[in-house]
């Protein structure tokens, strides 16, 4: 799985409601699992479903939205967190 950050920022750039992104890949069940971590600023949750079309159309795999809360992820500039570990 390759995802650069400048997908995310194109994401980012669609949907003008969304605060920071933060794009965390993990390793579930023997597989990887992507969730886009998204400051919700204004509009509603809705957004979800056209913001993980989004995730498959430009970054050509499938991932979840979880909306946090705004100021909830860090400001350090991290765009991808890769916190896999192979058991």
């Amino acid at each position: 799985m390759f995802v650069d950050p400048e997908q995310i920022a194109l994401i980012a750039r669609r949907h003008r409601d969304l605060g920071r992104l933060r794009l965390v890949v993990d390793w579930v069940d023997q597989q990887d699992v992507m969730t886009l971590k998204v400051e919700l600023v204004g509009g509603s949750t809705d957004l979800a479903k056209s913001v993980e079309g989004d995730v498959q159309n430009i970054c050509k795999v499938r991932g979840r939205v979880e909306f946090v809360a705004p100021g909830s992820l860090p400001n350090d500039g991290k765009v991808i967190d890769d916190v896999r570990k192979y058991n």
